[in-house]
């Protein structure tokens, strides 16, 4: 009897060893797909239209890990503006970390800012996200990143 109380304990410890990697696997999955369908046709409208004002962006995507995205604004000729959704190490779900950073001018450092990825959108609704909600989250950030910069008496 004792024995099949410790052998019940290894087996659930190895079964829950399971769930928690295939959360992980679903997880990744997820965001993948989420970067491939939602945004990537994002960052291509916004590329476009960007352009269309002089402005250049880059974007790439680390599978698994994250997707990038860097606004060079002409004038400048340095990256202006950087906006970095990730997916932390060993996330069980799509609670996402963005992370940007700007420069006030082409002298000044890089200023990193990280958070949660839209906090008001929980985890299980991430993959019901437009692109246009990808699209009006970067303008955003760019904004208040720029409002704050050109408002700054340093």
């Amino acid at each position: 009897m004792e024995e099949d109380r410790w052998k019940n304990e290894l087996n659930r410890y190895f079964e829950d060893l399971r769930i928690i990697e295939k959360c992980q696997q679903e997880a990744k999955d997820n965001f993948d797909q989420f970067c491939e369908f939602i945004v990537e046709p994002a960052l291509e409208a916004l590329e476009e239209e960007l352009k269309a004002r002089g402005i250049r962006i880059k974007y790439f995507r680390e599978k698994n890990k994250f997707i990038h995205l860097q606004i060079n604004f002409p004038e400048r000729k340095v990256d202006n503006f950087h906006y970095r959704i990730i997916l932390p190490k060993n996330s069980l779900e799509l609670k996402l970390v963005l992370r940007t950073a700007g420069r006030k001018d082409r002298k000044s450092p890089l200023i990193e800012k990280e958070r949660p990825f839209i906090p008001e959108v929980k985890p299980e609704e991430v993959l019901k996200l437009s692109k246009e909600d990808i699209i009006l989250d970067i303008i955003n950030k760019l904004k208040e990143f720029n409002y704050a910069a050109r408002a700054s008496l340093e």
